[in-house]
């Protein structure tokens, strides 16, 4: 799917070698792509014929308890951070996949199973240090060049090579309340009907996602249901344990499930638990809506996706937001889809290079079919390398003008442009 190669690789150990890298490449004008976890769909991390700067080897992650915040690297993976605050009992909002980098999901906006009840990842984003196109190391934070700050959280990697991140954290765990409920996808309306009307009145403490998707081979479920079509719903609580059963009881009673795995487990565990969901060097194409609202509609245009699903690893999880996201005001920061209920992404997922067109057309008619109950916004983690013409008005919408602004401030030259691309105004 994508296959570009960069003529030069520079694996940096710290911020004096990407400062060296961004200089080399002004010299040698030299396009130049940006490498953190590597998880980004469209593949940006990767250029034909330039320079890719591979932040990989840099993976410190450093905690304070005490002051519960936490310096990290930028070629830091979740899993890495995960495990370094749980030391102590602490984490911030991430992703739900162990093996994402945390840089590229942070600078998109970042949301996970936290999110409802601490905000987004950039919510919780102290300060940043950033190479810039003029090969320069600053700081941006509320403070410092505050309209960089803005614009980090949120922007992509537009702006510059952030190397170190500074987080806030959250008392969370060591252990939370979280599961899985399987049920078949023929109760599919009345469990997605009861998933919309029990997360209008859920706290906070809970996030939970509806996922249709062809039955893996769960220990928990029965043989003869692998790879049938499901629904199941996927939940984390990070709440009063003597009160978790009582709040997601309900996420079993949507229907008769096919079996089910829930209760207090390590939060670090359950961070990881989709990774087998995402196997390395299978072929991925994303489409993706927010909505506000689930209508009977778009349930029962989801429902008739799942039952022609293309390849057993097709899923589109449906990802309940709001809360705290929604706490914030809308232009604090460069994210712009604080109304978003939800987010839908359809993951076309597949192992053989001849099911390329099978599985792309039905995503994108999964997607088409139900642009007419989404809020017209993407996430710009979940755009996929067809998606350009979208980042102005979907992706970034009332904070484009402002962050062109930005970009011509800081690159004005756009050097840094493998990326969902904000040109400079002028």
């Amino acid at each position: 799917m994508i296959d570009r190669r960069p003529a030069l690789i520079i694996r940096p150990a710290g911020a004096a070698d990407i400062l060296t890298a961004v200089r080399f490449a002004r010299q040698k004008g030299l396009l130049t792509s940006i490498r953190g976890g590597g998880h980004n769909i469209a593949g940006n991390a990767v250029c034909d014929g330039g320079l890719m700067v591979d932040l990989s080897a840099m993976r410190s992650v450093q905690v304070d308890p005490a002051a519960r915040r936490a310096t990290v690297e930028a070629g830091a993976t979740l899993g890495d951070f995960d495990r370094e605050a749980q030391v102590f009992g602490l984490a911030t909002p991430v992703g739900i996949n162990s093996t994402t980098g945390l840089a590229g999901l942070a600078l998109g906006g970042g949301y996970g199973w936290l999110s409802r009840k601490y905000g987004l990842t950039v919510d919780n984003l102290l300060s940043a240090s950033v190479i810039t196109a003029d090969g320069r190391l600053v700081k941006a934070s509320p403070d410092e060049n505050p309209d960089l700050f803005w614009a980090i959280r949120g922007g992509g990697g537009n702006f510059g090579i952030v190397s170190r991140f500074e987080f806030q954290l959250h008392p969370v765990g060591p252990q939370v309340y979280a599961g899985l409920i399987a049920y078949p996808l023929e109760q599919g309306q009345a469990v997605l009907k009861g998933f919309r009307e029990f997360m209008a009145s859920a706290p906070n403490e809970l996030a939970a996602a509806a996922l249709p998707r062809k039955a893996p081979p769960l220990p928990f479920l029965p043989a003869e249901v692998h790879g049938r079509n499901i629904v199941a719903m996927v939940f984390c609580y990070c709440g009063d344990p003597a009160r978790a059963e009582a709040v997601t009881g309900p996420l079993g009673t949507f229907g008769k499930p096919y079996g089910s795995l829930t209760g207090p487990m390590p939060y670090t565990a359950w961070q990881q638990v989709t990774d087998p969901l995402n196997p390395p060097g299978a072929r991925n194409y994303w489409k993706s809506h927010n909505l506000t609202f689930l209508s009977d509609r778009f349930i029962d245009t989801l429902i008739g996706f799942t039952e022609r699903l293309p390849s057993a690893l097709c899923e589109m999880p449906l990802l309940s937001l709001g809360g705290q996201i929604k706490g914030f005001p809308a232009d604090s920061t460069a994210y712009p889809h604080r109304d978003a209920t939800y987010v839908i992404n359809v993951h076309g997922r597949w192992e053989e290079p001849g099911q390329d067109e099978q599985v792309i057309q039905w995503a994108r008619d999964l997607w088409s079919a139900t642009e007419p109950d989404a809020t017209g916004g993407i996430y710009i983690n979940f755009m996929t390398s067809d998606e350009a013409s979208r980042v102005p008005s979907a992706a970034y919408g009332p904070a484009w003008k402002r962050l062109r602004q930005v970009k011509a401030q800081w690159d004005p030259d756009n050097f840094f442009r493998i990326n969902h691309n904000i040109p400079p105004a002028g």
